[in-house]
């Protein structure tokens, strides 16, 4: 067992025991990443902040159903931190039930090229500009894998209104990439003289 996860262990049987100290030592060991995965879904700081704090204290409150042997406590975590922020998510989207599905382009395509020429960092604040549902729809299916139908069961909408969301983020995420990519191809004065 490695030194991490005896401490890890430690740090659980701290929580269960209800040891404050166990408990603020868990939550740092975990804050970043969880904090990262809140502003994936969350527009706003406070949202994410909000998100970030609920989890965690559903995290303390449920630490008694976690079990070692049927997996790592980051997942349950992170299991936790995206339920969370999916229901904080649904509170702050409106989800319009009648959208067409003839209205969906599933083969929008966005360039590779634009991607790599992106930081994560200015890539997140493209989606956060996202209406609330069409970014929750985009994040669930993209990041985290999700089928039409589960999102569907998750958020409580039909699969066509989920694929329309996803549909429009990445309509609209190539509108504003594309743009971003030309500037970044344009050559400079100097590479123009040099030609």
């Amino acid at each position: 067992m490695s030194i991490f996860t005896k401490q890890t262990t430690k740090l659980l049987e701290g929580c269960k025991a209800n040891n404050r100290a166990a408990q603020e030592a868990l939550y740092k060991r975990y804050y970043a990443d969880m904090l990262k995965l809140c502003y994936r879904y969350l527009k706003y700081d406070e949202l994410a902040q909000e998100a970030l704090n609920s989890g965690f204290l559903k995290v303390f409150q449920n630490i008694d159903s976690f079990d070692e042997q049927k997996g790592e406590p980051g997942a349950w975590i992170r299991t936790i931190m995206v339920r969370t922020c999916i229901d904080l998510s649904r509170k702050e989207a409106r989800f319009n039930e009648s959208i067409s599905t003839d209205e969906v382009d599933d083969a929008i395509f966005v360039n590779p090229t634009v991607l790599e020429k992106l930081y994560a960092e200015d890539l997140l604040k493209h989606i956060q500009t996202l209406p609330a549902a069409t970014q929750l729809v985009f994040n669930l299916s993209v990041v985290e894998g999700f089928s039409h139908q589960e999102i569907g069961e998750q958020l409580h909408i039909k699969e066509s209104t989920s694929r329309w969301h996803l549909s429009e983020a990445k309509k609209q995420l190539k509108a504003i990439l594309e743009p971003a990519v030309n500037e970044v191809n344009e050559p400079t004065e100097n590479q123009k003289k040099s030609t």
